[in-house]
């Protein structure tokens, strides 16, 4: 597998927010959304063994693991991984951007569907079928750079019945669109969300890495 990078501190956004978690972060995206923070990982890592991973997560104690990116569904070797850490006991989370198929991952994975909205220049690639897979441990997050974006989120939302079915995260792009405009927005629509904000850009630098 292509490991960007792996490391133990909370996690910043979802329903997890603010628990103790190690971060797998694997390299490569097929994707080129505008608002994205984790450019680096288009390129690099190394290839490591989904057996090392494991030990290397085991190790950190932390019982929250996210699979995250890049692109994680890029790795074939993914499901393993996740099958792999469910049996150890842990609770594992993968984030992705939801233009791949998710039929592939063990039941026990809880998957936060980054849907792209269309400021993110990529809404065009939604593999929409995966959201009628979600359940309710599952989330659905909308990162929106405009009230447009928030519209087009709030009809998705309701067209796919989102609001009763899996947690759904409302987050304010970073630096273009305020939280307490997003607030207002939630507030005046009534939408049965949260606001998920990037507490780790609260507690370090917005572009410090490996936290």
């Amino acid at each position: 597998m292509k490991l960007y990078e792996i490391y133990t501190s909370i996690q910043g956004e979802t329903q997890y927010a603010g628990l103790p978690c190690t971060l797998v972060r694997f390299a490569a995206c097929d994707l080129r959304c505008t608002y994205c923070d984790t450019e680096y990982a288009f390129t690099g890592g190394q290839e490591v063994a989904v057996e090392t991973i494991v030990r290397d997560v085991e190790a950190r104690g932390a019982r929250l693991v996210l699979l995250t990116g890049g692109e994680p569904m890029l790795q074939r070797d993914l499901p393993e991984l996740a099958a792999l850490l469910l049996a150890g006991g842990f609770e594992v989370m993968i984030e992705t951007g939801g233009h791949r198929d998710l039929s592939t991952l063990p039941a026990g994975v809880v998957k936060i569907v980054d849907v792209k909205t269309p400021g993110s220049g990529e809404s065009h690639k939604m593999f929409w079928a995966n959201l009628e897979r979600l359940v309710a441990r599952d989330a659905v997050k909308f990162v929106v750079t405009s009230e447009a974006d928030y519209r087009w989120s709030l009809d998705v939302i309701r067209e796919h019945r989102l609001e009763s079915r899996c947690n759904v995260l409302l987050s304010p792009s970073f630096g273009q669109v305020e939280p307490k405009e997003l607030v207002d927005w939630m507030l005046r629509d009534r939408v049965q969300a949260r606001l998920n904000l990037q507490i780790h850009k609260i507690v370090w630098p917005p572009d410090q890495r490996g936290v």
